[in-house]
């Protein structure tokens, strides 16, 4: 069975809430009081993972940290299609491991600015927002230009694959960090896309598609 190490708030454990609901796949979940309570600080977790970071996934004794390499994980091991991970096509499997990098960036950006925000870490807030500015600049760009060529996703391919699922979080979160998605409009149809897609569900501060 199945089991996550989550945070209902944690745009990291969103991402692999997104991918177990996207491959329907059923799993138990230990909540984890992040905050206020920093449980993730506490001795029982740390021996669960000794970073104190939160998404941990449980595969049957298969214990796995780092939202990104859960995504890897998930898809490498329950997707018998082989549609949301790598595969043969080495372009896409670049394209997919470059957008990954991408997600932590957007990572310590955003997510560090709504850390801040949201739950009152200490963090330079400043410059985390520029930073991510910068970020979904970069890829409003990006998306834009794959819409001209026809592409609906970050990766190549007619499918959207952990890529996406890895950098929709906290861009779909980024007022939560005072970010406005207004100049974004790239950015905001493809986050209209991949709502779409079947199996997506919501977190607090995400909402379905518009009907």
């Amino acid at each position: 069975m199945l089991t996550l190490y989550d945070y209902e708030l944690s745009g990291s454990c969103y991402k692999v809430r997104l991918m177990l609901g996207f491959l329907g796949l059923p799993h138990e979940t230990r909540h984890v009081d992040f905050h206020p309570g920093r449980e993730h600080k506490s001795d029982a977790f740390l021996a669960i993972n000794p970073l104190g970071q939160l998404p941990v996934l449980d595969d049957d004794g298969y214990v796995l940290r780092d939202a990104n390499a859960i995504l890897t994980y998930l898809a490498s091991a329950h997707d018998p299609g082989g549609r949301w991970g790598f595969g043969g096509d080495a372009a896409r499997n670049g394209r997919i491991a470059e957008w990954l990098g991408f997600a932590s960036d957007l990572t310590g950006t955003i997510g560090a600015a709504r850390l801040h925000d949201a739950f009152f870490h200490d963090i330079d807030a400043d410059a985390a927002r520029a930073g991510g500015k910068r970020l979904l600049r970069i890829l409003d760009e990006h998306l834009w230009f794959q819409e001209r060529q026809g592409a609906a996703w970050l990766a190549p391919g007619d499918h959207p694959s952990i890529a996406d699922i890895a950098c929709f979080p906290y861009t779909a979160l980024a007022q939560d960090a005072d970010l406005d998605l207004a100049d974004c409009p790239a950015i905001r149809r493809w986050h209209d896309r991949f709502k779409r897609v079947p199996g997506f569900t919501v977190m607090p501060g995400v909402f379905p598609a518009r009907e």
